[in-house]
């Protein structure tokens, strides 16, 4: 593992005889994650049949869909490509997915080898794209890989199934963890990292109201308010709350304002930002102020943008990277729970 990790933080393709070894080691796999600016994504080493990818991990969505040599080149320069050969095979399937933000992506789907960290899968769903839309195409990664539920996928007529459901099968546990931080992180796939995080784990269960999600119950913030209904979601950059909770906090902040022109809370990027925490199994999780300042807005006014805003008309609370990157948080899928502790 420790000569496959190489290859990886180079972003380089290992060597077949060094991926399969990697794969064969307890069924477990571990891949680093490297944070882009202002944390606002963080994307990760993939090897798609023969190609070399960085993929955005989506714990939000369902679909494992890459820009590929049918990905028109007016909408793939500047992108690594997956290139189908004769080791993959077309399976008459097609998808197409929007995202939250409207942004989305469209094609055809192949089967094809897919290595994450070691974690490996022979006959994996690749979708690739021959239609993707700007907010991707003008992007760092060079697709999504979705560790969502496997009934939020949008392959068609039949849906595909999600990389970690198929690599769970062979996975010493059917988990897989993030440990997310503003100098990088990484994913584990089939194992937990005792060294990676403090304390004890706090687990809730997952509720599946919804395709894809890995939803739960969120308890309260520090003032009392409720949170409920809520999604852990590495897909997301910011950090979404009641609007009782998100104003409550910004009522502490001098310089905050609600701002039409820039659409959300805003303050001066020299605001010492308080600290804020909720609640989640019983448990307090405090995530520190200076996490909560998302990134300048550009515009010379000195106006910092916050990492944390309202979830109004967001199928819930969403627990995004700005919450995510404090702390080391567990995807259980053997068990349909989340959990959430310190990070080491």
């Amino acid at each position: 593992m420790a000569h496959y990790h190489t290859y990886t933080k180079y972003h380089r393709p290992a060597p077949e005889h060094v991926q399969k070894a990697a794969a064969a080691d307890a069924g477990t796999g571990s891949v680093s994650a490297t944070a882009e600016q202002y944390d606002s994504e963080y994307i990760c080493p993939v090897t798609v049949g023969n190609d070399q990818l960085n993929l955005d991990f989506d714990t939000g969505s369902s679909d494992l869909w890459v820009f590929s040599t049918i990905t028109p080149s007016s909408e793939s320069s500047g992108h690594n490509l997956y290139n189908p050969n004769s080791g993959s095979s077309e399976q008459g399937e097609t998808w197409s997915i929007t995202y939250g933000d409207g942004s989305g992506s469209s094609g055809v789907v192949y089967a094809d080898t897919v290595v994450v960290g070691g974690a490996t899968v022979t006959s994996q769903a690749v979708e690739a794209a021959t239609s993707v839309s700007s907010t991707f195409t003008s992007g760092n990664s060079d697709g999504l890989l979705g560790l969502g539920y496997e009934s939020g996928n949008t392959c068609t007529p039949s849906q595909c199934q999600t990389f970690f459901g198929n690599f769970q099968s062979s996975a010493s546990s059917a988990l897989f963890t993030a440990d997310l931080q503003s100098s990088g992180g990484s994913y584990d796939f089939g194992y937990i990292d005792a060294s990676k995080y403090s304390g004890s784990i706090t687990y809730v269960p997952t509720l599946q109201q919804n395709p894809s999600y890995w939803d739960f119950t969120a308890d309260s913030d520090a003032n009392g308010n409720a949170i409920g209904y809520s999604i852990m979601d590495t897909g997301t950059s910011l950090w979404y709350l009641p609007s009782a909770s998100v104003s409550g906090y910004y009522a502490n902040v001098p310089s905050a304002q609600d701002s039409s022109s820039a659409g959300g809370y805003v303050f001066s990027c020299d605001e010492s930002l308080p600290d804020f925490s909720v609640g989640i199994g019983g448990t307090t999780f405090t995530v520190p102020g200076a996490a909560l300042n998302f990134q300048p807005l550009g515009d010379g006014s000195g106006d910092c943008f916050g990492g944390l805003q309202v979830d109004d008309g967001l199928p819930g609370s969403i627990f995004g990277d700005v919450f995510m990157k404090n702390f080391f948080v567990v995807f259980d899928l053997g068990n349909n729970q989340v959990g959430v502790a310190s990070q080491s």
